[in-house]
């Protein structure tokens, strides 16, 4: 019988179970990749991450990111909840406000900081992306899918930046959050172009708390659709500075995600010319250990 410290951790919100879960296996060095595969099915959640050793200069800590269904080079809210569990459990130490995590898209340096409440706010920098506009044809399916008219101000397209998220911008909030997408039919998309899954964003009406909604469906990766997403607010930064849109959005702004499956999560963006930021809080609703024997069944 074999204990592993386990905690799951709530993402881009200061209230427990309102956020983006993630379970963190604070020891995986002695699993193997079929077991982590095993955990993650079972904890059913849209990613469980395992802290290993790092193996490469200059990180403090590397981590491995599976699905229920398969194995990600990197993803947001698992980056963030990761990072929050380590510090919290006194695993690893800030130096000057950084981190530097490892893992198979590179290193990912995130910033470390206090909140004007005294809170903990995480955020990282976003791998280096890459952009591709989808075809007409990928665009008219995608309006199909969606069920509802695309933002004229820019064409759909392919960010990847690890996961790989086809960004569409709708009309406002209110389309993104009355949109009913065709999950079937965006699987069989996403499959054909290799894509993660879709992220739709749209702008608030002046006065709100954030300055846009988005919602990020991965329907072939076993995620109907993910709560609060990492790396699809930071494929939408990237959507809006690849668009030119950054006047219109500014560069510093908060997104909110959520809110149609009952969550409340705040994200802050942060756009530079070389540089996409995103950040927020978490808090663990869950500690214990693992306790199962994890050899194979």
């Amino acid at each position: 019988m074999t204990a592993i410290a386990f905690k799951q951790v709530d993402v881009f919100t200061k209230v427990p179970f309102l956020g983006n879960p993630v379970a963190v296996v604070l020891d995986g060095s002695g699993l193997d990749t079929e077991a982590m595969q095993r955990i993650a099915n079972w904890t059913n959640l849209s990613e469980t991450t395992f802290v290993l050793p790092p193996t490469e200069a200059g990180a403090d800590y590397r981590v491995r990111i599976f699905t229920p269904g398969s194995e990600l080079p990197f993803a947001g809210h698992p980056t963030i909840g990761t990072a929050h569990a380590l510090l919290e459990a006194g695993l690893v130490q800030a130096h000057g406000g950084r981190l530097v995590q490892q893992c198979d898209a590179g290193l990912i340096r995130l910033q470390v900081d206090r909140d004007d409440a005294g809170g903990r706010s995480i955020a990282f920098d976003l791998p280096d992306p890459v952009v591709t506009a989808l075809s007409d044809a990928q665009v008219d399916e995608l309006r199909a899918i969606v069920g509802t008219d695309l933002a004229g101000e820019a064409r759909p397209r392919l960010v990847d930046v690890g996961p790989r998220w086809i960004v569409a911008q709708l009309p406002g909030a209110a389309a993104v959050l009355s949109a009913r997408p065709d999950l079937e039919r965006m699987k069989i998309q996403d499959r054909q172009a290799r894509a993660t899954g879709v992220v739709l964003f749209g702008a608030h009406e002046p006065g709100q708390p954030a300055r846009v909604e988005v919602r990020a469906f991965a329907p072939s990766c076993g995620v109907s659709e993910d709560p609060v997403c990492g790396s699809g607010n930071g494929c939408m930064a990237v959507f809006v500075r690849d668009s030119g849109q950054t006047a219109r959005f500014g560069t510093d702004f908060v997104a909110s995600q959520g809110q149609v499956v009952g969550r409340a999560g705040l994200l802050r963006i942060g756009i530079g010319p070389d540089r996409i930021r995103v950040g927020g809080s978490a808090v663990t609703c869950i500690e214990g250990a693992l306790t199962s024997t994890l050899g194979a069944p």
